[in-house]
């Protein structure tokens, strides 16, 4: 029996004069349902006592189709806009009433303009807090992300005020040095004026406390205490305590960087980062700051405060030959009266020397393992506290005692700038030519040839060479000096160049072996390889870092290598031509990738 029979039977019983309550009992419904099945069967008959749609018909709180067009407008007009600020846009052109935060999100999803999605939990009790008037407390801090058009990655040097949020420090560089991170930091004080404090976290840039036992004051350090403000670092692993300034870390990623191509020049990038830093100071309401500017609310008080502090007289000190450069976004510019600046006598500054090699003092450590400009040397714990001589250029490293005996030669993996940077620090001092005769130090060089296997390893003696992977089953030729073991082809071009197990009276006694011919040759033409595509976008080759784009994420790309440009392949097609500013060889040809397959295969 269907339903609408099973009504229509318990109808015709009241009608013939049951009692609605003992319909009601024996058909176990409610007394109500009767009543509505009877009126119903009276109004339209058979029909009416079908299932009808419980569908609302009315929705007086509804928000108006006008208004829910103005909020797709503006959505799709600023795509990271989110519900809060929606309605804070539609209250300030005038809408009333405005609808709530949860009626513009439902909108938004009834319309696919977001993805609807499970409400986050907050991950833990973090202590909320803030200066209560601007110049009292500026965060600093570095991130990364600038990419140029040649490869290169910039760095971006923020500061913001704590209590307004208000961007006091945006600046590219190309290497966030301790003097380029001064500077930015003296520009934005000649600009705004001296803070009462600053706080950072333990970058070398920023405090020296973790440099080693012989670490003093850095730059930043100094500037800080000459000027009377107070330097307060974070506790190690606890960014949250610099939120803010991480938090405008993620603003400029997301409504920058993300959707930015390479920048043709640091130029370029600051000039966009300018932009941005305008309208995120003067156009762009902050949550945090119940939807105000970041603008209103730092020059409030910030005139009155530092009209105060100029009449403490207290100028803002400079170290001597301290660049500086003013920022150039208009919302970066002072209300209050920029203050005086003290500099220290001029300092002459010197290029940096050119050198071709290096002597350096050292003594061994403990562990035997010493290290010198990223190289490590191994002489053995049994040496440890003995004073050594270390004679270094870009091709050789010499270990001398100090009575003038050679403990130890091998290849040097420094280049010029490596050299010269140690000269500059003062660790090392300019070397005459190299204390070992030419006829010590070269013995007749050998050749032998071996075939490859398939894990790219040959076979000297008993030690196991490995060349590469890429070159498995070939026939190579090895040139071994006792230092380096080059690797050639058949035509002698060189292939790459690893370090020699053996010493040159043992490479004599090799099966095979037999006096060198002349040296090989660097291929001249270009050199196509393969590389594995970042998370990042990037990828890099002959020590160059080309920026090909995050669509391209993952992906293995075809790269051409010749003397003066990288030209990135996808798919048969040049995506991407950069000049090449490196002169090192090709060493590896596959990527990353089919290693890693080989290896699990």
């Amino acid at each position: 029996m269907s339903v609408v029979e099973q009504r229509y039977h318990a109808v015709i019983e009241v009608l013939s004069g049951a009692k609605v309550t003992d319909v009601a009992e024996r058909y176990g419904i409610s007394r109500q349902s009767v009543h509505t099945w009877v009126r119903r069967y009276r109004d339209g008959g058979l029909g009416a006592l079908a299932d009808r749609s419980h569908r609302v018909r009315a929705h007086p709180m509804q928000t108006p189709a006008a208004i829910e067009a103005m909020i797709c407008e503006l959505r799709r007009a600023h795509p990271r806009w989110g519900p809060r600020t929606l309605g804070w846009e539609l209250a300030r052109r005038g809408v009333e009433p405005v609808p709530s935060r949860a009626s513009i999100y439902r909108a938004l999803v009834r319309n696919a303009l977001i993805d609807p999605m499970a409400r986050k939990r907050k991950r833990g009790d973090y202590v909320r807090w803030e200066r209560p008037g601007p110049m009292q407390l500026w965060q600093m801090d570095i991130m990364g992300g600038v990419f140029l058009a040649d490869g290169g990655e910039c760095k971006l040097i923020t500061g913001v005020d704590d209590h307004s949020r208000f961007c006091v420090i945006a600046s590219v560089v190309a290497r966030p040095t301790g003097r380029q991170v001064c500077a930015a930091f003296a520009a934005a004080m000649r600009a705004f004026g001296v803070p009462l404090e600053v706080l950072t976290d333990n970058g070398k840039q920023f405090t020296g406390r973790f440099g080693g036992p012989k670490a003093g004051e850095v730059l930043f350090e100094r500037i800080c205490r000459e000027n009377g403000i107070r330097l307060l670092h974070t506790r190690p692993r606890t960014p949250t305590t610099t939120g803010k300034i991480e938090r405008f870390h993620q603003t400029v990623r997301r409504e920058l960087l993300d959707d930015a191509v390479p920048f043709a020049s640091i130029g370029a990038a600051q000039e966009a980062v300018d932009a941005f830093a305008e309208h995120y100071n003067t156009a762009r309401p902050h949550q945090a700051l119940e939807m105000a500017f970041p603008a209103d609310r730092f020059f409030a008080d910030h005139v009155a405060l530092q009209q105060r502090r100029m009449q403490e007289e207290l100028p803002l000190r400079l170290p001597a030959g301290l660049s500086v450069v003013e920022p150039s976004a208009s919302s970066m510019t002072p209300t209050a009266p920029s203050p005086q600046v003290v500099t220290d006598e001029e300092v002459p500054v010197t290029e940096p020397m050119q050198v071709s090699a290096i002597e350096v003092e050292r003594v061994v450590p403990d562990s035997g393992n010493l290290s010198v400009g990223g190289q490590q040397v191994w002489l053995g714990p049994d040496r440890a506290g003995l004073s050594i001589t270390l004679w270094i250029s870009t091709a050789h490293l010499h270990v001398f005692t100090t009575t003038g005996g050679r403990l130890k030669t091998v290849a040097s993996r420094l280049t010029v700038k490596d050299l010269a940077a140690l000269v500059a620090s003062g660790d090392a001092r300019p070397a005459a030519s190299a204390p070992v005769p030419d006829t010590q130090q070269h013995r007749a060089a050998v050749e032998v040839d071996r075939l490859v296997s398939s894990i790219g390893i040959v076979s000297l003696a008993s030690h196991a060479l490995c060349i590469g992977a890429h070159l498995a089953g070939q026939r190579v030729t090895l040139r071994l000096d006792g230092i380096t073991a080059q690797v050639m082809d058949g035509e002698r071009l060189l292939l790459r160049t690893v370090r020699c197990p053996l010493p040159i009276t043992a490479c004599g006694r090799l099966r095979g072996a037999r006096r060198a011919g002349p040296p090989p040759t660097t291929p001249t033409g270009p050199v196509t390889v393969q590389r594995t595509v970042s998370i990042r976008g990037t990828i890099m080759v002959v020590g160059q870092k080309v920026q090909v784009g995050r669509v391209h994420a993952r992906k293995i790309l075809d790269v051409t290598v010749d003397d003066t440009h990288i030209t990135i392949h996808a798919d048969g097609e040049p995506i991407r031509v950069v000049s090449r500013t490196t002169t090192q060889e090709v060493t590896r040809i596959k990527s990353r990738a089919h290693t890693k397959q080989r290896k699990t295969s």
